[in-house]
């Protein structure tokens, strides 16, 4: 039986971001849960200029997303809010969202990104997407991990990201069949 695929999107696309790294180290760790084949899709790798709409890349980014079952979005915090490329992202398809589960890992300052996360569970509704309760908050990000990219106190976040796994396991087995049995009606 295959597995279910869960793509990684690292939202970030700043200079000097911190995305990667966190969005690496979450992409190992549900690698090694084997629930999940894992893709990590790199926002800064996909052309979310004014053209996006127009473009070739728009279908590459259409196709990946439909062949997806579930998500998990690593973002930081810009201004009490997610980054702006992450909203063109999201509001460029429709359908490919849509009755698929989708989790966070975030991370920033003092408040780790969860500010972020809270204005992100109600876009996602709108896109009839599922969000899991548990997510995995790395508050003062850079100083919780070393040069080799990964937590310096590794247990809580891997407790936090074991948690967020499961939950998200669940919906998608749940969505997936949900969306076998009958087409979701949007």
């Amino acid at each position: 039986m295959t597995r279910p695929k869960l793509t990684v999107v690292i939202a970030s696309t700043r200079r000097g971001r911190f995305g990667p790294t966190v969005g690496h180290w979450f992409a190992d760790i549900a690698r090694k849960d084997e629930t999940f084949d894992v893709d990590v899709l790199d926002l800064a790798d996909v052309d979310l200029s004014p053209s996006f709409d127009a473009s070739p890349a728009l279908a590459r980014f259409s196709e990946q997303v439909g062949a997806s079952d579930a998500f998990v979005i690593v973002t930081p915090e810009y201004n009490h809010s997610f980054p702006g490329p992450l909203k063109t992202a999201l509001d460029s398809v429709r359908t490919e969202w849509q009755a698929k589960p989708v989790a966070f890992v975030s991370y920033g300052g003092l408040s780790g990104g969860l500010r972020a996360v809270e204005s992100l569970r109600q876009v996602v509704a709108e896109l009839h997407m599922v969000s899991v309760r548990a997510s995995v908050s790395f508050h003062g990000a850079h100083s919780l991990f070393g040069a080799d990219g990964q937590p310096l106190a590794p247990d809580a976040p891997l407790d936090a990201a074991t948690e967020l796994l499961g939950q998200l396991g669940w919906w998608t087995n749940a969505l997936k069949q949900g969306r076998t049995d009958e087409p979701y009606p949007a």
